[in-house]
């Protein structure tokens, strides 16, 4: 051992050494630095450290704001190591360790700094006791080489040597089965052994004592076992550790290592695909790590499951989904309680705004017998935690009163438990109407779940009936007196631990309040006579229930009539602004064919928009903004023409693109005219037809080129290009033989053809199939999509797709235009799960690009109530909702109504045609008046007599 101790202090000057040439190195380098430096850099260095010094006060701040900012953290951490100051600097790391775990970068950071400015011997055990911190954040087989790296200098201590062994085991323990990595601490491990080995063994011609052979075959026995444990593990390149051993060893290797070397050796091949296509991925790796994980749960090693776990995490820390995965599996699998615990206090500490991640760790605290304040602690730090939605409150509020309720023993009649549950219950209101309301605008628990579980608790373990009836009135008094449904709930508790006084009171209030279902209320309430009342309780509920019915129905009379003139006044308005534009244009034309010398040219009208400005692009079939899919549909909402012109309305006579030299004036055929005008609508079926639109103008014989591009579908019984004054419009129909041919017509929709994309739609028409949805616009929370505001007008698809590419994988990038294809600079981004979402949330929230500062929130498309749904009978432009409001990460934030402006179109009398025929209005005489001038086309002697009128 006097040999060892000698080698030890070896190393130990040598180390030190080192570690002076290094200082010496930087002090010449600063020093000669300072002697380059002028008093003009000076200045300069002087006016980055007060800017440094404000950002830092600015971080500070920020940080007493919000301690849960993590960006802020590691910024503030950053800037206080530029300044060198080592309090400060510890003062910030130990913050940020407290709320989350710290990073591989930023642990190997602060213990670099630690060891380099605490050299000292007493100063030792604080920097193991950083590494014990550490170690216990991620598993990382970079912090654990480290530490016993460290551990080595001082192994000259009392107990130092075994302190070394006990590291590495540890560090063998955690990390050495990662495929990859866990090779370096074997050999590490092995290395340190064989440097002991030098120390032990006699110089050559020297006889060992007893003592000292015994020293030496212990020290052999300790690396031959290490190399046996390593060959029995499979790792990347073990062939090359294979070969080390048998040079080393001057006994051979043994059969049984052979065989678990082979063995270890074949798993590895099985992994090694796996192993290869993370090395090739780009990060996060999520989807490759998944498939990792599923890999080794069906071969079903424990150990190998965990280790893949842990490593997918250490890249892949904010993402809860994982996290969520581990826990389970950890929680349902291995059920050790210091691992499951301290996973799931990891989880909670990366994504601290996942309430399912806190939820679970209140169940797993409980599951594993922690005492009741350490439960209650956890769920302090939930409350604290800053959820994205006010219902998160309610659910971990719920799971903490289970909790609270599962301690109690009812059999007594008073306890400090059921006294705790009570006063928990009352709090859990207050919050919510003090704290959740103030923050969301809404308490997150509209129908009072609380309020009635608290209800059922005090009726059936507490036989405490008239605490429930008052729960029960608190929770009709917060507005739900109307709704039958919270009126039966609380019927069925009366009904259950109550009376029947209570019962009928109970019904007869829920009859004259209950305004979405009084019908059913009443129904409840006469059987309920019927089974227990008696002739005078049957008589007054039959009126009760007859007056109620009858005012009911008066009312909803009254409001019908009130819409139907709402929708007659909005016609007429429409019919009004119709005329007038009409008139207008009649107008126009008037004045051109009246001048001397001219031919009056037939003007085609479809080639204004809602604004009257003349647009060369064809119809475009517009898409919800709620969501990523292709949505079909050739109906009254769309603005398209048919074969026969906008709005039903015949075209004059047009002809095809003339061919390159053709004569401008020339005629179309007059054969061709009747063939494109003139089908008969008696042959066509919209069930075995499609919409086609988006076309080039420029297309070539339409019909040719649309035949063969469906002829795979099915067997093309005709295509109907739509033609206009100036040629073809862009858009057709296409019938096939048979109904079969339909959905594979569909799935050619958005196929590129010359250069655009084609749209491809049923053919429906609205008139017949009034409850057929053309948009389908989501108003769910897309937790799996996110949406970006504030994009530079330049930016494109592919700049979008290299920024948000590192997030996850992406499924689909949608830019928002408006009408005329100009961008509004937002777009947004679907991700394969809404685990990638949240990380592209906290990644890329705040991120600039091209001087532009992004705001990047969870996907929450405005909410449309009952009478914001599509009604024909109604005006679309009163429907849509113009704003929502939502929160910081999917709260806190305004963003506008992205519904495409053709859903605000009027829909009255101004009925879009279906499949070439237009609706007749429904404003009376003069409404069918103004239809059947319009459709009826214009002779020369009209021409003359509206020219004289002018």
């Amino acid at each position: 051992m006097a040999a060892t101790g000698n080698a030890e202090e070896t190393q130990l000057q040598e180390m030190e050494e080192e570690a002076g040439m290094e200082r010496e190195m930087d002090s010449d380098e600063e020093e000669g630095m300072g002697i380059e430096n002028s008093d003009d850099e000076e200045d300069d260095s002087s006016e980055d450290d007060k800017e440094n010094e404000a950002e830092i006060q600015r971080l500070e701040e920020q940080l007493s704001i919000n301690a849960f900012d993590y960006n802020c953290h590691v910024d503030l951490i950053k800037l206080l190591r530029q300044e060198g100051e080592l309090p400060p600097l510890r003062k910030a790391r130990q913050k940020m360790s407290e709320l989350f775990p710290l990073t591989e970068e930023i642990w190997l950071d602060w213990l670099k700094d630690e060891i380099r400015l605490t050299e000292e011997e007493q100063n030792r055990e604080k920097v193991y006791e950083l590494f014990e911190m550490a170690v216990k954040d991620y598993i990382c087989p970079e912090i654990w080489l480290e530490y016993a790296q460290y551990s080595i200098g001082g192994m000259g201590l009392p107990g130092g040597m075994e302190k070394v062994r006990s590291i590495f085991e540890r560090a063998l323990t955690a990390v050495g089965l990662h495929m990859t990595k866990g090779a370096t601490l074997w050999e590490a491990y092995r290395e340190f052994e064989n440097v002991i080995l030098a120390t032990v063994q006699p110089p050559p011609g020297i006889v060992p004592t007893c003592e000292q052979q015994e020293l030496l075959n212990a020290q052999l026995e300790r690396i031959h076992t290490l190399f046996r444990r390593q060959l029995a593990i499979p790792l990347m390149d073990m062939e090359g550790t294979y070969a080390e051993y048998e040079e080393w060893s001057d006994q051979g290797v043994s059969d049984t290592v052979s065989q678990k070397y082979k063995r270890a050796l074949q798993q590895m091949e099985k992994s090694k695909p796996y192993e290869e296509t993370l090395m090739a991925a780009e990060p996060p790796k999520l989807a490759e790590y998944q498939t990792y994980i599923d890999y080794e749960q069906k071969e079903g090693d424990p150990a190998r499951i965990q280790i893949i776990f842990e490593r997918a995490l250490a890249e892949n820390c904010l993402v809860p989904d994982m996290w969520a995965k581990y826990t389970k599996y950890l929680d349902r699998q291995l059920k050790i309680k210091d691992l499951v615990l301290s996973s799931h206090d990891r989880a909670v500490r990366n994504c601290p705004w996942t309430m399912g991640l806190w939820k679970n760790y209140l169940l797993a605290l409980e599951r594993h017998g922690a005492d009741h304040h350490t439960i209650s602690d956890v769920f302090e730090k939930a409350l604290n935690a800053g959820f994205i939605q006010a219902t998160d409150y309610v659910n971990i509020w719920e799971a903490y009163l289970d909790y609270l309720r599962r301690r109690v023993d009812f059999s007594k009649e008073s306890s400090r438990e059921l006294e705790e549950l009570r006063a928990a219950f009352t709090r859990s209101l207050d919050y919510m109407k003090q704290d959740v309301e103030e923050r969301f605008s809404e308490s997150g628990d509209p129908s009072c779940t609380i309020m009635q579980v608290w209800a059922k608790i005090e009726a059936l373990h507490c036989k405490n009936i008239q605490k429930a009836r008052e729960l029960w009135d608190s929770i009709m008094t917060k507005g739900n007196a109307k709704f039958a449904n919270m009126w039966l709930e609380y019927y069925n508790l009366e009904r259950s631990y109550g009376d029947a006084l209570h019962c009928r009171k109970a019904l007869h209030r829920a009859v004259q309040c209950t305004s979405d279902y009084p019908e059913h209320v009443c129904e409840v309430l006469l059987t309920f006579e019927r089974v227990e009342g008696s002739l005078e309780d049957w008589d007054a509920a039959v009126q009760k229930t007859e007056t109620r019915l009858n005012r009911v129905n008066e009312q909803r009379a009254k409001v019908a009539e009130k819409e139907a003139h709402l929708v007659r006044q909005e016609e007429e308005k429409t019919e009004q602004r119709r005329r007038a534009k009409a008139d207008k244009k009649n107008q126009k034309k008037g004045q051109k064919g009246s001048r001397p010398g001219e031919k009056r040219k037939a003007e085609d009208e479809d080639n204004e928009n809602e604004w009257g400005e003349t647009s060369e692009q064809p119809p475009k079939r517009h898409r919800g903004e709620g969501n990523q899919g292709s949505f079909r549909g050739g109906g009254a909402e769309e603005y398209m023409e048919t074969e026969s012109g906008l709005f039903g309305r015949r075209a004059p006579p047009c002809r095809r693109q003339e061919p390159p030299g053709a004569k401008r004036g020339q005629q179309m055929a007059p054969a061709t005219v009747r063939k494109t005008q003139e089908d008969n609508p008696e042959q066509r079926k919209d069930d075995c037809s499609v919409f086609i639109s988006n076309l080039a103008f420029s297309m070539e014989d339409p019909e040719k080129r649309l035949k063969e591009l469906f002829e795979p579908c099915g067997p093309v019984q005709s295509v109907r290009p739509v033609y206009a004054a100036k040629g073809f419009r862009g858009y057709c129909y296409v019938q096939f033989e048979g109904k079969t041919s339909v959905p594979e017509a569909l799935k050619m929709d958005r196929r590129e053809v010359d250069g655009r994309p084609m749209f491809v739609s049923p053919c429906v028409d609205k008139n017949k199939n009034p409850d057929f949805k053309v948009f389908k616009y989501n108003t769910n929370l897309e937790k799996h999509k996110i949406f970006i505001s504030g994009l530079p007008f330049s930016c494109t698809r592919e700049q979008l797709e290299e920024l948000c590419k590192d997030q996850g994988t992406i499924k689909d990038i949608r830019l928002v235009t408006n009408r005329s294809g100009k961008p509004k600079g937002l777009a947004y981004v679907e991700f394969e799960d809404e685990a990638q979402a949240s990380q592209a949330v906290l990644k890329l929230d705040g991120t600039v690009l091209q001087e532009h500062t992004l705001s990047v929130a969870i996907s929450n498309p405005p909410r449309r109530n009952a009478a914001d749904k599509p009604d024909f009978s109604r005006p679309m432009g009163a429907m849509m909702p113009r704003a929502m409001v939502y929160g910081s990460r999917g709260k806190g934030r305004t963003q506008l109504s992205l519904i495409p402006r053709s859903l605000h179109r009027q829909t009255g009398s101004e009925s879009k045609a279906e499949n070439g025929t237009a609706p007749k209005p429904t404003g009376g005489a003069s409404g069918d008046a103004g239809f059947e001038a319009q459709a009826k086309p214009m002779s020369n002697s009209d021409f003359a007599k509206m020219l004289l009128r002018k």
